[in-house]
């Protein structure tokens, strides 16, 4: 068992967070409140935590986390509740450290949002057994539940990546376990007060809402539709277990007309058109770095960047063609013998018009879906990875201001052109292999690139 110096509890509103920081005071430990929200020092109206005042821990909060840590008596350790908006300096550091406890507690997210509601409503936020609970009920806000769930889930998602990455663990605790003793044991007992030998659950708080939900929300039966449509199991996720990309910076163009365009190019897409266009315009580099780009941007204001994406059936196409005369003979043999892609032999593959090649196509776009879904261990080459991923590899070091579809680049491009100070339209896209038009082909590249018809907006012909 970690000897623990301190503890923290990752919850939100309405979880039962009070009701388990009273447990744990009242049994051996000390927790400090919302040591780390923004609008306050632990508790409302507490000024001062440890010597420090809200000004003095919003200017160092490592400072304050690490008094509460080092005033741990000998048995005692102390540790606080953190939400998703508390002081975000602080997540990393506590999640590097091992010897601070993580405690998650979680409630049904209906539950939590109608109770938060009500809270407001009635500015009751703790129920002791000789108050008077009030009555009231709240209207459903299907936008603001929306925003509520989305940012509570991607709280405990970035909780659960930190630990993986740092294999560490939590207590996972839900609503109904703070009133179970033995669940309260087994938590005080992990914290390492083993002399403790039986845990009651506070009872100096009790429910406040033991109401059915229907009787607490106006328009329950919207409710009822809107969590229907949240799809909690996620049944129209599309699989993907494509491995992450980088921005791949040294493949950028800087055009140095007007007030500077930075072209991110989509390996497959029409690069060669759009690289002519950006040298007619003007100087053009390539071959940078991540500092180089830095310094670019600097020196030109106003500048605007943008990438061009491809309709998937054409880009796999190329793909495929340049697999054929590419000098990777290895992976075609892997293909011919491994992923049932009945490739000719070496000799042959120079002979093969469209027509003949239209077959071996259909079985390399089954081999694309298998090889994006991570189901061959072959690794995705950047010709025929997702353009989502790509894209999404982009941002990790800059967004382009603009992403265009390869069908209307000519006026797109010269949109953005314009707001950087070229008058000049973008390149014309070029024409299509009429073999392409056939609709096998066409479903077999959306089974293959779903995510990039959805992303993008793709129609099924293109």
């Amino acid at each position: 068992m970690t000897d623990f110096s301190s503890f923290v509890i990752f919850a939100g509103m309405r979880t039962g967070s009070n009701l388990l920081e009273a447990t744990l005071n009242a049994n051996g430990l000390a927790c400090l409140g919302e040591a780390f929200n923004p609008y306050i020092l632990g508790w409302p109206g507490h000024e001062e935590m440890y010597g420090m005042t809200l000004a003095d821990r919003d200017a160092d909060p490592l400072a304050l986390w690490q008094r509460i840590v080092q005033s741990r008596g000998a048995r005692k350790i102390r540790g606080f509740r953190y939400f998703h908006d508390h002081d975000p300096r602080l997540f990393d550091p506590l999640m590097d450290d091992p010897t601070c406890a993580k405690i998650v507690l979680t409630r049904n997210p209906a539950d939590s949002w109608v109770s938060t509601q009500l809270a407001y409503a009635t500015d009751q936020w703790k129920l002791n057994e000789t108050e008077t609970p009030i009555a009231a009920r709240v209207d459903f806000d299907p936008i603001a539940f929306r925003e509520n769930l989305a940012a509570n889930q991607s709280f405990l998602e970035r909780i659960h990546h930190a630990l993986q990455v740092r294999g560490q663990t939590a207590f996972w605790l839900n609503y109904d376990d703070l009133r179970d003793a033995g669940v309260m044991t087994g938590l005080v007992h992990w914290l390492g007060r083993t002399d403790i030998a039986h845990v009651d659950p506070a009872s100096d708080q009790v429910p406040q809402n033991p109401r059915e939900m229907a009787d607490k929300v106006n328009n329950f039966e919207a409710m009822q539709a809107e969590i229907v449509a949240t799809d909690p199991f996620q049944l129209h996720r599309i699989p993907g277990f494509e491995p992450h990309r980088g921005p791949a910076v040294p493949s950028w163009l800087t055009c140095d007309a007007g007030q500077g365009l930075l072209f991110m190019p989509v390996k497959g897409g029409p690069t060669g058109r759009v690289t002519r266009w950006l040298r007619d315009l003007g100087a053009v580099d390539s071959d940078l770095t991540q500092n180089a780009l830095r310094q670019w941007k600097r020196a030109h204001p106003g500048h605007r960047s943008l990438t061009v994406v491809r309709h998937p059936l054409p880009r796999a196409w190329d793909a495929f063609r340049s697999m054929l005369t590419g000098g990777n003979a290895d992976l075609r043999d892997t293909l011919r013998r491994v992923h049932r892609v009945p490739l000719p032999d070496e000799a042959q593959l120079g002979a093969l018009d469209d027509a003949a090649a239209q077959p071996l196509f259909l079985a390399w776009l089954d081999f694309l879906r298998r090889n994006l879904n991570g189901q061959t261990g072959i690794p995705t080459h950047p010709g025929w990875a997702t353009q989502a991923e790509v894209v999404a590899g982009f941002a990790r070091f800059a967004a382009p201001d603009m992403v265009v579809r390869e069908a209307q680049m000519a006026g797109e491009l010269g949109f953005l052109a314009r707001s950087a100070g070229i008058d000049r339209d973008g390149p014309e896209p070029g024409g299509l292999p009429e073999v392409l038009d056939d609709g096998d082909l066409r479903r077999a590249a959306k089974a293959a690139y779903l995510r990039d018809y959805v992303a993008f907006g793709f129609s099924d012909r293109p």
